[in-house]
């Protein structure tokens, strides 16, 4: 989902015109969708298992990562040094990969880190709803769903695996405060 998005935003933000317009409008209408929503439309599709849940997931993010790597690339693609390598001749091509592409992944790795929680979540989400893996595998969605039957006499059976999808989502999100707040 990384590569797709920053494939995605790196071409519409280093060619302009009509393929960034046709790209973001693309990006657009996977926003404008709810993100449960779409997972699930996809699921079905493609139909159920771990696999496909995380297919799923994958493609409902893309579209956040083009969005932020292409306003990298149009803030990096403004710089001083990245006219100046134009300016000396430089390909369109290699202009990208040596100067554009590298000075623009900071913010791209706090997102990753971020989303990461943001997937666990989602594919625990869908494994409760029993759209995940089939019951004999142990998922924390649907570990918690199997449990909250035995609520009232085994309420250890829901809480443990939904205190370690807290606990893995907060651990996500403090590695995505600390790349955050990396200096570039």
């Amino acid at each position: 989902r990384v590569a797709v998005g920053t494939l995605i935003g790196l071409l519409a933000g280093a060619t302009g015109g009509r393929t960034e317009d046709a790209l973001m409008r693309l990006v657009d209408v996977l926003l404008a969708v709810p993100s449960l929503l779409l997972s699930l439309t996809i699921i079905i599709v493609l139909g159920f298992g771990t696999i496909n849940a995380a297919i799923a997931v994958g493609v409902v993010s893309v579209a956040s990562f083009a969005r932020l790597v292409r306003s990298e690339v149009v803030r990096v693609r403004r710089s001083d040094y990245v006219e100046a390598a134009f300016g000396s001749g430089g390909r369109f091509a290699a202009v990208l990969w040596r100067h554009v592409l590298p000075n623009s992944p900071t913010s791209v790795i706090a997102m990753a880190a971020l989303q990461f929680g943001s997937a666990i979540l989602a594919i625990s989400t869908l494994g409760f709803l029993g759209y995940g893996a089939p019951p004999p595998t142990p998922e924390w969605g649907l570990l918690i769903a199997e449990g909250r039957n035995y609520i009232a006499t085994a309420w250890w059976l829901t809480t443990a695996p939904g205190l370690i999808v807290v606990a893995v989502v907060l651990a996500a999100n403090r590695i995505a405060t600390a790349f955050a707040r990396r200096p570039a």
